[in-house]
């Protein structure tokens, strides 16, 4: 063999050589992307399921500053138990009756309920995150529902049933109505759009609350002679921490709402999301604080409060299409909502103690519907709103009905003149200062 045939059989063999360490070099980049993916998605649901936990503090915080001394430790002690009830029952039934697991049992409507099991948290091909983080995200969120009831009940609403409450409601009513979106149900399908909960999570805590009210009434001597009789809070600098723990926490629940960071798209719209959610919240406090004066004649910080989570749930729904200003603006409504709205449920005599309703139910009504300003379909998100809302009103009410009619959901007045704590604790929260 001359010397021409041997030096073509070597740069063949070379060629081929180097086309394989090529090859190896390409598979191993795209093996190393795709783990590098998996691990950045994971984090994001992780970080952001551990801010968005940290929201039940700020919703504790703010829900013992705005109640009175006397029932300060029952809030704190809800707010602890609501959120160890709503990790239990994701984990037994909600999950995958907002994921469905084997299909639906109602096309789109309705799946059934499973033990989230030890299978389900391996890791799974292709799903580019682990399991288990999403199974956490998910989880936080429901807590976040619970947590709104509880503050429109309280100081006059007994520990147990509340409890049972929160059991069917983080078990089983909000888990089927996220699923009509997030599960890919009848909604998704139709081009409805909640991108973080301004109706699946906000307003079904609204909705819920606003139905326990209903049955439960308003707090001994609110309402007396046609006259709305104030009852301060007991720690208005509470209020404004648990104000700033919620605002924090919002981060996690909007940001991590992406549900990927593995690409620089990706990490990029988290970014946006987090300068929209920011000024959604103080375009809220900045509206509320220009209006309390002119309506109430002095500045309330109630309600300047609850004006930056009036802001922060209306931008929920839509947070990362809208530009700057446009958060800003929907921010505003939000704060807006939280100024006309708390007289007017005084109005109606419905006793909502921190004023979680406005805040939640309507500035997440809002905001669902203003996700049309960026594109979406207006007439699916009405309908989506009404669905929803009238399901969640309708299970509330047989739950609470059955409740009220059975082992009773209120405090005796006598029980509730001497504080909630006294009754149903045995103990005070500031003991030095009530006696």
């Amino acid at each position: 063999m001359n010397n021409s045939v041997w030096k073509w059989a070597g740069r063949s063999t070379g060629l081929a050589v180097l086309s394989g360490l090529l090859l190896q070099g390409a598979a191993f980049a795209q093996e190393a992307s795709e783990v590098g993916a998996y691990v950045d998605n994971s984090y994001l649901f992780l970080i952001s399921g551990m801010v968005v936990m940290f929201m039940a503090a700020g919703f504790c915080m703010l829900e013992v500053g705005l109640v009175r001394g006397k029932n300060a430790a029952t809030q704190a002690v809800k707010n602890v138990m609501l959120y160890s009830i709503a990790g239990i029952m994701v984990y037994l039934v909600g999950y995958h009756m907002i994921y469905p697991k084997d299909g639906w049992a109602i096309e789109g409507v309705l799946s059934l309920p499973t033990v989230w099991g030890e299978g389900d948290r391996a890791a799974l091909d292709g799903a580019g995150y682990a399991p288990a983080s999403d199974w956490y995200f998910q989880m936080v969120f429901v807590a976040t529902a619970a947590s709104i009831v509880s503050g429109t009940l309280a100081e006059r609403i007994k520990i147990l049933p509340f409890m049972i409450f929160v059991a069917v409601l983080t078990g089983f009513i909000y888990p089927i109505q996220a699923s009509w979106q997030w599960g890919g149900g009848w909604l998704a399908e139709n081009g409805f759009s909640d991108f973080a909960g301004s109706t699946l999570v906000h307003s079904t805590g609204g909705w819920a609350a606003l139905v326990g009210a209903f049955f439960l009434g308003p707090r001994t001597g609110k309402y007396v002679d046609g006259k709305v009789n104030p009852m301060p809070g007991s720690n208005i600098p509470l209020a404004a921490l648990g104000t700033f723990i919620l605002w924090l926490g919002w981060f996690g629940f909007n940001g991590g709402s992406q549900l990927a960071a593995g690409t620089a798209e990706d990490i990029n719209a988290v970014a946006i999301i987090f300068a929209n959610t920011n000024l959604a919240a103080a375009g809220g406090v900045v509206a509320a604080a220009i209006l309390t004066p002119l309506v109430f004649k002095k500045m309330d910080p109630t309600i300047v409060f609850n004006g930056a989570i009036g802001g922060l749930v209306a931008i929920t729904a839509e947070p990362l299409a809208p530009a700057l200003w446009e958060a800003i603006i929907i921010g505003a409504v939000g704060g807006a909502i939280i100024v006309f709205f708390v007289p007017l449920l005084d109005k109606l005599k419905i006793d909502d103690v921190v004023g979680a309703i406005p805040a939640h139910l309507i500035a997440g009504i809002f905001g669902t519907l203003v996700v049309a300003w960026n594109g979406g379909d207006i007439v699916w998100q009405f309908i989506g709103v009404v669905s929803i809302g009238a399901f969640v009103c309708v299970t509330s009410a047989i739950v609470w009905a059955i409740l009220k009619f059975t082992i009773g959901i209120r405090c005796s007045e006598e029980e509730e003149l001497e504080g909630i704590d006294k009754a149903e604790l045995g103990l005070e929260a500031y003991p030095e200062f009530t006696k």
